[in-house]
């Protein structure tokens, strides 16, 4: 994230941001810097008829009356909502008080001039004290507050010359001043220059944070993450789920023949494909495996009718199968089982977590995609009695699976329409 020249960043809108941010974060401690002048002005009007004649020490009042006013309001509209957005209100009353103190600071010097012809000590209400001021509550605005100080160098001249006769004292007072307002120029721009490089930090870091958490997000539910946050176990039941396994048929032949740049480029497309189409049901995918993907319906996404959705999901998967031909190269196919129960849900260990599902369920569904046509569905009957959606399915047949035994099974007729308009490949 770079600057441009005049100091601002390129992108409006980072600017605006920063603007924002870097006033509210400074917003404390102009607070403090306006009471605190408030208590100064205070105490000067406290010892003023200690030490001067009658005449001035009331004028002083009301001068150092309008200073404690204006520096109250001051601090009172930096509670305002709409403050951080108008840095003209420091700009103008950082000038009024300016203006005030000046006034005071002729009536003060002309008094302890006259009182003590033999005094050293600084007599009068520092301008410094506003210009830091300013260099902390403009921050961030070099111009404006450049064009502050151009006029509260106006305001300067014009009382230190209207009571200082002698050429020494005069020039003295302006390096003086001089000295002081470039220290005070280079603290707002050192002021500027640091928070903007924080905040261009922040605003990287955030960047990458939210990287990080969509990566996170990708691989986990999002209540699975608050919970491994707060250091949690992550296990869940689902007493209805539909799992869907999906198989690429003749796989293991296919990677002999085609190279490896080949094979994962139609993975890829395949995965891709099977990814929109869960998103688009509000399916989860769980993980793949190997040519295999592992889907869920029911589970951390909360749907309708479990085993519809999972349905509709898997036909819709196969409807793409005409459009991934081009992209093997040779024919593909392939293989759907569906089976709806109980599953359980977790995160196990403590690397390369993901969040996964284990059951009976989730091993019928394998079993089940193993037995099912090429390019068509295998149901087991659990699935078909969820299902309300049963046109697309053949009568029950038994199937001898493997770890289960014989099983009632509905197969869907197989469907591969070529749908040119399916990109594999996005």
């Amino acid at each position: 994230m770079q600057a441009t020249i005049s100091g601002g960043f390129m992108d409006r809108s980072v600017e605006e941001r920063y603007q924002a941010a870097s006033r509210t974060l400074r917003l404390p401690f102009v607070r403090i810097y306006g009471v605190l002048f408030m208590l100064v002005a205070l105490a000067y009007s406290i010892a003023n008829p200690l030490f001067l004649h009658a005449h001035d020490a009331a004028f002083l009042a009301i001068l150092l009356g309008s200073v404690l006013l204006l520096a109250g309001a001051y601090v009172a509209v930096t509670f305002w909502s709409g403050y951080i957005k108008q840095p003209a209100l420091d700009f103008a009353a950082l000038l009024g008080i300016s203006l005030l103190v000046g006034l005071v600071n002729i009536v003060l010097l002309a008094e302890l001039i006259e009182l003590d012809d033999d005094l050293h000590a600084v007599g009068a209400i520092n301008r410094l004290a506003i210009t830091a001021f300013a260099a902390v509550a403009l921050a961030g605005r070099p111009r404006l507050f450049l064009l502050w100080l151009a006029l509260e160098c106006v305001v300067f001249l014009a009382t230190v010359m209207a009571i200082q006769d002698h050429d020494a004292g005069l020039w003295y007072a302006i390096l003086s001043y001089v000295s002081g307002a470039l220290v005070m120029i280079a603290i707002n721009f050192a002021i500027d220059r640091s928070s903007r490089a924080a905040f261009a930090l922040s605003e990287e870091l955030e960047v990458e944070r939210a990287k990080s958490e969509e990566l996170v997000f990708n691989m986990l539910p999002p209540a699975a993450v608050e919970r491994i946050r707060d250091g949690r176990m992550v296990a869940d039941s689902y007493a209805d789920a539909s799992v869907i396994f999906i198989d690429m048929v003749g796989f293991t032949k296919l990677a002999q023949r085609v190279s490896p740049g080949h094979l994962v480029e139609l993975l890829n497309a395949f995965f891709n494909h099977a990814d929109r189409c869960a998103a688009k049901h509000g399916v989860e995918k769980v993980k793949t495996i190997g040519d295999a993907y592992l889907a869920i319906a029911g589970g951390n996404q909360s749907v309708g009718n479990s085993a519809d959705v999972a349905i509709a999901f898997a036909q819709d998967v196969l409807a793409g199968v005409a459009a991934l031909q081009p992209v093997a190269g040779t024919e593909v196919g392939l293989r759907v089982g569906i089976h709806s129960g109980p599953v359980v849900g977790g995160v196990i260990g403590a690397t390369r977590m993901a969040y996964d599902y284990w059951g009976e369920t989730v091993n019928m569904a394998a079993r089940l995609e193993g037995c099912a046509p090429v390019n068509g569905i295998a149901i087991s009957e659990s699935t078909w009695l969820r299902a309300k959606g049963r046109a697309a399915f053949g009568p029950p047949h038994s199937e001898l699976l493997k770890g289960v035994g014989e099983t009632c099974v509905y197969h869907s007729v197989p469907h591969a329409p070529a749908l040119p308009d399916i990109n594999w490949v996005a």
